[in-house]
């Protein structure tokens, strides 16, 4: 008997596939036990037999391949508060509470489903549907879809669009329910300040070292915006929510793209004005500070590692530049810190809207009165990798959430949990977008 979405997620959700270390092998044989049964190809491909990556194949007509994926790591549960076994995939007030339920297990099963339902059919897709369950997402991807891209990019050929996270969730928008689907995502670079100074006996009051330099460097990061930047992907977002918002906040959305009045806008919208904040701005915070090894000595080095995001079209060089200039004085003299770019995943400078336009008419047809807007999400994905092989990932797993339900508030969160409901929703609209994909 073939199983449903909210089957598929509990058992999913069984498997401990917390990353570190992720140990994702058993989770992704489940996937493809599921797939053989239904008569579906597979295969495995790994750069360690404990992390493979399952790939999955429907023959289709002649259109290029659509290409649906997602991982299977999880994020650890450790020192959150949990009302249910985080790894029971227990059903209760109608959801499926678990690690993963909405990062992003449930979309998975989601996905899975849809699959077994096109070839249980025995209908064809405009193209050939390929499935991709990965491993590593939430660390970098090294054994995942960074692998896949660089070592088996064959799989993919023909790839112009895929659908994975994050997007097509319900939200409340002053009294609008609005799906935002996900176009672009900001880039993201590691960045290290190597702060130097005198050192000393740490009973003498030693002013102006390594650490005072840091300190004061923090206080800059956190009392001051980087500039205002309009990207193209965020023109269309914040566009369409200002054209389905009524008067006043429509008028606020419009002033968020005068770089002129964006910082004054952002300071009235409130706690929603942090996302629109992060889709405006290249960012730095602040993470983690090295430095010191005993407690009665001064340092005379510590470093400061700094979450760097950037949007897309600019670079690590214009970061940089972004940085020192809100560093003032403290990053151009003597005191000024070492600045070490330690990592740098780019992605595509813009979006291709293609395929966007079929996927809202999905939502909106199947939830009437919604509203979906294409948007730019601060954090990275996996589309990162697959964007080098020329594909455009649109963030499109349909949830109709309840208005009580903060989604972003789910993710690498306790009581993470998703309605039974929602993953129906989910895998009819996920279905749909495969018979309609146009190809072009």
């Amino acid at each position: 008997m073939t199983k449903s979405p909210a089957e598929i997620l509990q058992e999913l959700i069984r498997f401990d596939t917390t990353n570190p270390t992720g140990n994702e092998r058993a989770c992704i044989e489940y996937l493809e036990g599921l797939f053989v049964r239904h008569g579906i190809d597979t295969k495995t491909l790994a750069r360690d037999t404990e992390r493979p990556n399952l790939l999955a194949r429907i023959p289709g007509g002649s259109a290029p391949p659509l290409l649906l994926y997602g991982h299977v790591d999880v994020v650890p549960v450790e020192s959150q508060q949990w009302d249910r076994p985080p790894f029971s995939g227990e059903i209760a007030d109608g959801f499926i509470w678990g690690r993963g339920a909405i990062d992003m297990k449930g979309g998975l099963a989601m996905m899975a489903s849809a699959m077994i339902r096109m070839k249980e059919t025995g209908e064809a897709p405009p193209g050939d549907l390929i499935f991709a369950a990965v491993s590593d997402e939430e660390l970098g991807g090294n054994f995942g879809a960074r692998f896949l891209v660089e070592e088996h990019p064959e799989e993919f050929a023909g790839v112009r669009h895929a659908i994975g996270e994050v997007g097509g969730f319900a939200t409340d928008v002053s009294g609008l329910r609005v799906y935002p689907l996900m176009i672009a995502e900001k880039q993201s670079v590691l960045v290290t300040l190597t702060f130097r100074g005198l050192s000393g006996h740490g009973s003498l009051a030693t002013r102006s070292g390594a650490m005072a330099h840091m300190a004061e460097a923090v206080r800059l990061i956190e009392s001051k915006r980087l500039p205002v930047h309009i990207t193209p992907a965020v023109r269309e977002s914040l566009s369409a929510l200002a054209r389905a918002l009524p008067f006043p906040k429509s008028l606020f959305i419009k002033l968020l793209l005068r770089p002129r009045l964006t910082d004054w806008a952002l300071g009235r919208i409130g706690e929603r004005g942090a996302m629109f904040d992060a889709m405006l701005h290249n960012t730095v915070a602040p993470t983690v500070v090295t430095g010191g090894s005993v407690p009665n000595v001064t340092p005379g080095e510590v470093s400061l590692q700094l979450d760097g995001r950037i949007l897309p079209g600019y670079t690590p060089d214009d970061l940089v530049k972004e940085l020192k200039s809100v560093l003032g004085e403290l990053g151009e003299g003597p005191n000024a810190p070492e600045i070490d770019l330690q990592y740098y995943d780019p992605g595509p400078a813009a979006p291709d809207l293609a395929y966007f336009r079929t996927l809202a008419s999905i939502i909106e047809d199947a939830d009437p009165g919604s509203v979906v807007v294409p948007t730019m999400i601060p954090g990275t994905t996996d589309a990162r990798f697959f964007s080098l092989l020329g594909i455009q990932t649109y963030g499109f797993l349909p949830m109709n959430l309840p208005r009580e339900i903060d989604f972003a508030s789910m993710f690498h969160a306790g009581n993470e949990r998703i309605p039974v409901d929602a993953l129906k929703f989910g895998t009819d609209a996920i279905l749909e977008a495969v018979r309609r994909y146009p190809g072009k």
